[in-house]
């Protein structure tokens, strides 16, 4: 009865927003800087826009964010912030799961390719919960140059994410910044893969921006009845999913990337239906589906 009521309490956060109505919108890339102030704002700004967030969490700040979180149902979820090479990393998908953490993320900077098997035990252990993995694809930011650091956007390249979704088909993998630049092979290595998205978040809409329907494309199948292409009804954008990448505390971020999605997607004449998936209809399937 004791070990009941301890998991009860564990999975408080996550059976709250299990049970409550899907919101209109869920930003799946929301990084957290570690101050309550910031997340108060962050609540606001959710409940505002009917919206939901994957929090991105720091290992010290797990405590802190389950509370917030417990005291403001049906708002945020949380994504384990852990390092690929930590040698502790299972134990810490193991803690994230025991605290009501959905998934984990950003995964970035790794010292291997994101595919390189010493990694698989790391996912091996998310797959076992059923969690959500977020990486981060493409082009990385350098904030100081003259830091020596070892980092390469080879190993952060879309298309490691090819063989993870493969050999793991219980997980959700979705990557940020639809690899950019790399938007073709991001695109063609989630089209074959059902558990595989992507988010638009970051510079990206900002440089396309003067021509939105360069998307098409990329997302080009919708329409396409070929044996060459994998047999699904669901519209081919619908492999992407909103995340805004606020970081640093700028809530602000969350309308202006907002704002590019949907024009973006009306000028790519994407369906109000499939819309409606990417803005937050899919994610909240999937979290919903681990409940189950």
């Amino acid at each position: 009865m004791h070990k009941l009521l301890r998991l009860l309490v564990l999975l408080a956060p996550v059976m709250a927003w299990g049970q409550a109505a899907q919101p209109k919108i869920i930003d799946a890339h929301i990084h957290h800087n570690g101050e309550i102030s910031f997340l108060r704002k962050l609540a606001a700004r959710l409940r505002a826009a009917d919206a939901m967030g994957l929090l991105i969490t720091a290992p010290k700040d797990l405590d802190s964010v389950k509370s917030f979180m417990e005291q403001n149902p049906n708002r945020l979820a949380g994504l384990g912030e852990i390092k690929l090479d930590d040698p502790n990393a299972v134990e810490l998908v193991d803690r994230f799961h025991a605290a009501g953490f959905p998934g984990l993320g950003e995964l970035t900077r790794p010292l291997r390719r994101y595919d390189d098997r010493s990694y698989w035990p790391i996912y091996a252990r998310a797959e076992q919960y059923r969690m959500i993995l977020l990486f981060h694809t493409g082009i990385v930011n350098r904030t100081n140059p003259n830091v020596p650091e070892d980092v390469s956007i080879d190993r952060m390249r879309p298309t490691t994410l090819d063989l993870i979704a493969r050999r793991f088909p219980k997980l959700t993998i979705i990557g940020a910044h639809l690899g950019n630049p790399d938007y073709d092979h991001a695109a063609e290595v989630a089209r074959w893969s059902p558990n595989l998205y992507f988010d638009l978040s970051g510079s990206t809409l900002i440089k396309k921006s003067p021509d939105f329907t360069f998307f098409n494309s990329v997302f080009w199948w919708s329409a396409v009845a070929s044996p060459h292409t994998p047999k699904s009804k669901t519209h081919a954008f619908e492999k992407v999913v909103f995340g805004s990448d606020i970081f640093g505390g700028e809530i602000e971020e969350f309308d202006r990337t907002l704002a590019n999605y949907r024009k973006m997607l009306d000028a790519c004449g994407v369906p109000p239906e499939a819309q409606a998936n990417i803005m937050g209809g899919t994610v909240w399937r999937i979290l919903r589906a681990q409940r189950q």
